[in-house]
């Protein structure tokens, strides 16, 4: 009996795991379309972006919006970056501003991804946050003020400081395809 209630469980555990992996390839190929119907998505603008919410909510797919808007959390250890090791940038994912580069990223082991500091001082912006009883850090995107999560001081040297980021709200450019971009664009 036993192990028939095991056998069921490890069946289960792992037709999850599968489907979760399709679900992630699905959700992926929706954020790249979804990044093309946004008219405010750029990695090189640097205007600000000042649109309500409403136009937030039209343009943004659902999860991006619960958290850049909503102010909503990812369940740990379930974003896609969180063990995330290839090398380039981190973009906001609802308006492309570049946020952090990979080297500024460490293994915290808090269940979302962690960076010791932005790419630039302008990039994010900080709130005080005393939401649910804690004293917090607010970040947000510096370019459209979309939550992103919040900063700790128990980071590693040099800053001391911990982003722990919300992966949703994170868009990737592999270093590769930057430099392709650049090169592209030096030429034309």
């Amino acid at each position: 009996m036993n192990n028939l209630f095991y056998t069921t469980i490890l069946a289960m555990v792992v037709l999850t795991s599968c489907s979760n992996s399709s679900n992630n390839k699905s959700k992926a190929n929706h954020m790249d379309s979804a990044k093309q119907q946004n008219p405010v998505f750029s990695t090189t603008d640097t205007q600000k972006v000042t649109i309500g919410n409403e136009e937030w909510r039209r343009i943004l797919p659902k999860e991006v919006y619960d958290i850049a808007r909503e102010k909503g959390t990812e369940r740990a250890f379930t974003g896609k970056y969180n063990d995330h090791k290839e090398i380039g940038a981190y973009h906001c994912a609802a308006c492309g501003n570049p946020l952090f580069r990979s080297n500024g990223k460490f293994e915290s082991s808090c269940g979302w991804p962690s960076f010791f500091e932005p790419i630039t001082k302008g990039s994010i912006i900080y709130a005080p946050d005393n939401a649910y009883g804690m004293k917090r850090t607010e970040v947000m995107c510096g370019r459209c003020k979309s939550h992103l999560g919040h900063v700790f001081e128990d980071g590693p040297p040099p800053t001391g400081l911990r982003y722990c980021i919300n992966s949703v709200i994170l868009d990737f450019e592999k270093a590769k395809d930057a430099a392709e971009i650049f090169n592209q664009q030096k030429s034309d």
